[in-house]
């Protein structure tokens, strides 16, 4: 999808700085400039938290191959578990007709789609929404609550949440997490990463024995409207899942990108 050109950089610049907590968070991962891209390696033997992405568009017939040949390079001494976040707006026709057959030779099959999408405000609420005591995700307790729901709502295994969120340096950088509770209960987890153009929103997900009573948009607004108090308004962007699309359009955000994971087989 070529079109919002500006605003495809905007939301793909945003992700590769949120990407970079998986390198920063366990103390044992790494966080590597590559040719045209950056890859990320989590210190854990688990391919989605082990990420390459592209900074710019490969120009040249094999250059999307060449790029993903330097990725695989990265992490071959350091796992055969390992994806790459692919943004289609970074390549062109030939290019993206192509990809999924360029990926196949190196062993990477396509396992999620999900769209970049992008907001100059979120809409006002249709109704009322339930009051949540939010707060930034800083003791034990709340960083395991985070992995928990993380775990719950995204269908990772929890010891691999657990190593990754639940780790204090894991909330010492750009990746900003917070928790909202209710009589004392984390019942909602988001996370806000800042760029010079964009705030980014991330991790939103509710506990299973809260959900569709508007835990998640009560903690995205608030979320939103702090960062906006203390730095500014900007665009907000995200990329969504299947299950939060419709809830992002209501919101006001719109597609102007989208993303293909790829994973190893």
């Amino acid at each position: 999808m070529q079109t919002g050109i500006r605003e495809y950089l905007i939301v793909d610049d945003n992700l590769r700085l949120a990407m970079r907590f998986f390198g920063q968070a366990t103390g044992t991962g790494e966080v590597s400039a590559i040719p045209g891209g950056v890859a990320i390696w989590s210190g854990i033997d688990y391919g989605v938290f082990n990420i390459a992405m592209l900074d710019s568009p490969p120009e040249g017939e094999h250059a999307l191959a060449e790029r993903i040949a330097d990725a695989a390079r990265f992490f071959k001494p350091r796992t055969k578990r390992w994806s790459f976040w692919l943004c289609e707006d970074h390549l062109d026709v030939h290019q993206l007709r192509r990809a999924r057959a360029t990926f196949a030779d190196f062993g990477l099959r396509p396992i999620s789609h999900p769209p970049g999408m992008i907001a100059v405000s979120i809409a006002p609420p249709h109704g009322s929404l339930p009051k949540l005591h939010i707060e930034p995700v800083e003791t034990p307790s709340q960083q395991h609550s985070f992995a928990e729901i993380t775990a719950l709502s995204f269908e990772i295994p929890y010891a691999v949440a657990d190593a990754v969120y639940a780790q204090p340096r894991a909330w010492t950088g750009d990746y900003r997490g917070l928790v909202g509770t209710v009589e004392g209960r984390v019942v909602a987890i988001a996370a806000i990463v800042e760029t010079k153009d964009a705030i980014g929103v991330y991790s939103l997900a509710t506990h299973p024995a809260f959900r569709r009573r508007g835990y998640g948009e009560a903690l995205l607004r608030e979320a939103v409207a702090r960062t906006e108090q203390r730095s500014g308004p900007r665009r907000i962007v995200l990329q969504a899942s299947e299950a939060g699309h419709a809830l992002y359009r209501r919101l006001g955000f719109r597609d102007v990108t989208r993303f293909v994971v790829y994973l190893t087989k």
